[in-house]
């Protein structure tokens, strides 16, 4: 008897193992699995050859990854499986999303540079991203009250440039005068304090030359070519900017000529431009749109007046204003007083439920509809 109940049990264990391995193996996924693909997209360098930029190599890679844990929005870029299999796709993050890593935020990407004769020039890279992108601050990214603030300036004084990194919070954006010296080495401190950064470009105002902003000024009533020329003496300062802001302009701001060729070549470059709000006349908008350049003004100055209370007046005016809109834009220089009022300010209206974001986090921008 318990024989028989034994070899039953055998029995019935045999035909539940033998059903499993056939439901198991009707389909055969371990005899193809699905394969893996490893792809690496092709990089070109402005010859339009396979590039291999070997002294970046190790400092991409730690970006790639930084940058790949903090960013959302997966897209599909061209790539070539190495299997062949057209229906497999690799899905990585969208290159125009990837900003630089903090930790090597003062170190240029070479594939966004452009070498000339007024020094390293900033491009779109091969693979599309901007510099806009790239060199942007990172931030939230909620609706709530933003408040962005531009300190420019910078490069003139050592004393106040030094002060102005080390005392202002890395949420606020700074800009350099390009007739500033040793710019190179300010960027790249600032940089590793967390500030994104932008380059002053003196434009004609009226009463000009009696009204000078400086060396290298864009006259309204030149050629196209000396313009541009003096833009990217600019531009070749220095790198890991996000675009630019005028200095003064009320004439080459309201003059749709002048002002075309040099939105182009912002375009073509992918750099953000900032009109400071000072010529009630700028036709930078409406080109900023049609040519396809990242886009914000500012609401007003916050310094004109030189004293502490007038500028703390102005900050609050700035709060009301974003709580209104949305967000709010202020400008104001690199004098002792101004950037002792924002570091206090920016201490109490982040309690207040403020958000202080880089210029670019305000900025329209016509590739991202």
């Amino acid at each position: 008897m318990p024989s028989r109940r034994t070899a039953g049990t055998v029995v019935l264990a045999v035909l539940m193992f033998g059903g499993a391995a056939s439901i198991a193996l009707r389909d055969r996924p371990f005899r193809h699995p699905q394969p893996v693909i490893v792809s690496t997209p092709e990089v070109r360098d402005q010859q339009g050859g396979n590039a291999q930029l070997q002294a970046d190599a190790s400092d991409q890679q730690r970006n790639k990854n930084a940058s790949d844990s903090s960013r959302s929005g997966p897209s599909i870029i061209q790539v070539t499986p190495k299997t062949g299999d057209s229906e497999n796709v690799i899905i990585i993050r969208d290159p125009t999303t990837i900003g630089q890593d903090a930790r090597l935020a003062h170190i240029p990407d070479r594939r966004l540079i452009e070498q000339s004769d007024h020094g390293p020039l900033p491009r779109r890279g091969e693979d599309g991203r901007r510099p806009f992108d790239v060199y942007a601050r990172p931030w939230s990214g909620t609706r709530g009250a933003r408040v962005a603030i531009l300190i420019g300036g910078l490069g003139l004084s050592q004393t106040g440039t030094q002060n102005a990194i080390a005392a202002l919070p890395s949420t606020v954006t700074l800009a350099f005068a390009p007739q500033g010296n040793s710019i190179g080495r300010w960027m790249q401190t600032a940089r590793r304090e967390g500030h994104e950064i932008m380059m002053q470009v003196p434009l004609e105002p009226f009463g000009y030359p009696q009204v000078n902003p400086g060396r290298n000024t864009l006259i309204a009533g030149d050629t196209p070519a000396d313009n541009l020329d003096r833009l990217h003496w600019v531009l070749g300062r220095t790198t890991n900017y996000t675009g630019v802001v005028n200095y003064m302009g009320g004439r080459f701001l309201s003059d749709p000529a002048a002002m075309d060729p040099i939105m182009q070549d912002l375009a073509d470059r992918g750099l953000l431009f900032l009109d400071d709000g000072s010529a009630a006349r700028s036709v930078a908008a409406d080109l900023a749109q049609r040519k396809g350049v990242p886009f914000t003004a500012a609401d007003f100055s916050i310094d004109a007046e030189q004293n502490r209370g007038a500028i703390l007046k102005k900050l609050d005016e700035l709060e009301r204003t974003a709580r209104a809109k949305g967000f709010a834009l202020g400008t104001g220089s690199a004098f002792n007083t101004t950037i002792s009022a924002v570091s206090a300010w920016i201490s109490e209206a982040s309690k207040r439920g403020i958000e202080i974001v880089p210029v670019s986090a305000l900025a329209r921008d016509p590739e991202r509809k």
